[in-house]
């Protein structure tokens, strides 16, 4: 029952897992290059993700500094109208006690 092969089968046989085993080398190389490529772009998001949280505190920070300047000109506005409302209600009433005679 125990055969044995001829040297031109077992080179052939040879031949055949060198080719294999080059093909599969070629597949995981490929497989490293992909799983490089995939380490570089998972450090890149997580850069850009860094960075979309800078600029989110930051645009927040300008958006306080904002709405501090604007209402500081709305205030500004509101007194400037509260003393010409004043100017007016004092010019009315000395005008109105200037006539009495007071």
């Amino acid at each position: 029952m125990d055969t044995s092969i001829s040297r031109a089968e077992h080179e052939e046989f040879k031949l055949r897992l060198e080719e294999k085993n080059k093909r599969q080398d070629k597949r995981i190389e490929l497989l490293e290059e992909s799983t490089r490529r995939i380490e570089l772009l998972t450090t890149s998001v997580e850069k850009l993700a860094v960075n979309m949280e800078n600029m989110l505190k930051e645009q927040e920070q300008q958006g306080q500094r904002l709405e501090a300047l604007e209402s500081r000109d709305g205030e500004k506005w509101r007194q400037v109208s509260g003393y010409c409302l004043t100017l007016i209600v004092g010019a009315a009433v000395g005008f109105v006690l200037t006539h009495i005679g007071i």
